[in-house]
């Protein structure tokens, strides 16, 4: 073999391999300028919604952020960080509606704010089917706390607290007895929607919002997180890979509930078949036709009896002859006649 058949061979040996590599190099850029645009989509949306759809974990989950002081009705001056509940309220819709995400996490750190607005919110997560977890960092205070206490599970920090007070208004308040009545009918729509979405009683529910002995300037009471526990307000004391956990649980758990039901609805379809054909085999089955279906009737001759025995019912009513309704009836048609 001459030196340059070898070294035709040799060429031919190593264009396949760099051929490789430079697939296996695009592929590899493909896959960065992936992640890179995913980033840049992530970072995009935390800064105009204050939340973040990460797609890299176990499960697909959405996080949304309820922060400083939430805005309602009316707009509040520019150095006051909000939450603006015109802005959430269409996240919970698409979160719902959406099948690419399983799961919802809520970070808390808000200090109250518009009590409409607040629950509001509250009950659109409280009525979501998806698997929905919060967790109370730094304080969940006001209206904070439904908000905290309308997911399916409730997570908070040791060192967060949350402050347990009456209703409060702010602005021109008319002092008649219509007034303190308003009071009372929104603070019980409150204490409704703790003790329904927590285990805390009404009872003690209101006794720690009464509280006239702990807050200098107002009516209340502070808990910390392991006293929030305690108290039945929220479920479990813990930090965020704790939620995170017990969100995935959630979404594991109703994902083998739904493969569990659609197995159910399988077994049902052929048992349903069979049922039907045994009543089919049922029917079939007569002992007086050899064909096994039953027997017709004539229907004139039926009708005729069935006529028969309507004339001799309405006669017998009457208390006339059926032979004599004739020729009464005559008789009246003769003297109309001779009138």
């Amino acid at each position: 073999m001459s030196q340059e058949e070898k070294k035709e061979r040799l060429r031919a040996q190593e264009d396949p391999v760099q051929e490789s590599g430079d697939a296996n190099g695009d592929e590899s850029q493909d896959e960065q300028e992936k992640t890179d645009e995913k980033m840049s989509a992530q970072q995009s949306q935390i800064i105009e919604t204050g939340s973040v759809t990460p797609v890299g974990g176990k499960h697909v989950i959405h996080c949304l952020t309820i922060v400083g002081q939430i805005e309602g009705h009316y707009i509040l001056p520019p150095q006051n960080k909000t939450t603006k509940y015109e802005h959430v309220i269409p996240q919970l819709v698409a979160i719902e509606q959406d099948p690419r995400i399983e799961g919802l996490i809520i970070i808390l750190n808000t200090v109250g704010g518009d009590v409409e607005a607040g629950l509001a919110i509250a009950e659109l997560i409280a009525g979501m089917k998806k698997p929905t977890v919060s967790l109370v960092l730094g304080g969940g205070h006001s209206i904070g706390v439904p908000l905290a206490c309308s997911a399916k599970q409730s997570f908070i920090a040791p060192s967060a607290t949350m402050t347990v007070h009456p209703v409060r208004m702010s602005g021109l308040v008319l002092g008649v007895p219509q007034t303190l009545s308003y009071f009372d009918k929104m603070q019980e729509r409150i204490v409704n929607f703790v003790i329904d979405n927590s285990h805390i009683s009404p009872e003690r529910f209101r006794e720690l919002m009464m509280n006239t002995g702990e807050l200098v300037m107002d009516v209340g009471t502070v808990l910390d997180g392991e006293n929030a526990v305690e108290e039945g307000l929220i479920d479990h004391l813990g930090g965020l890979s704790d939620a995170i956990g017990c969100l995935y649980d959630l979404i594991e758990e109703q994902d083998g509930a739904e493969e569990d039901g659609g197995e159910d609805d399988k077994e049902e379809k052929p048992k349903a078949a069979s049922r039907k054909k045994a009543d089919g085999e049922k029917a079939s089955s007569s002992p007086n036709t050899p064909s096994g279906n039953p027997p017709r009737k004539r229907p004139k001759a039926a009708g005729k009896k069935k006529s028969g025995e309507g004339e001799k019912a309405s006669g017998a009513r009457n208390g006339k002859d059926a032979d004599t309704k004739p020729k009464g009836g005559k008789k009246k048609q003769a003297g109309g006649e001779a009138r």
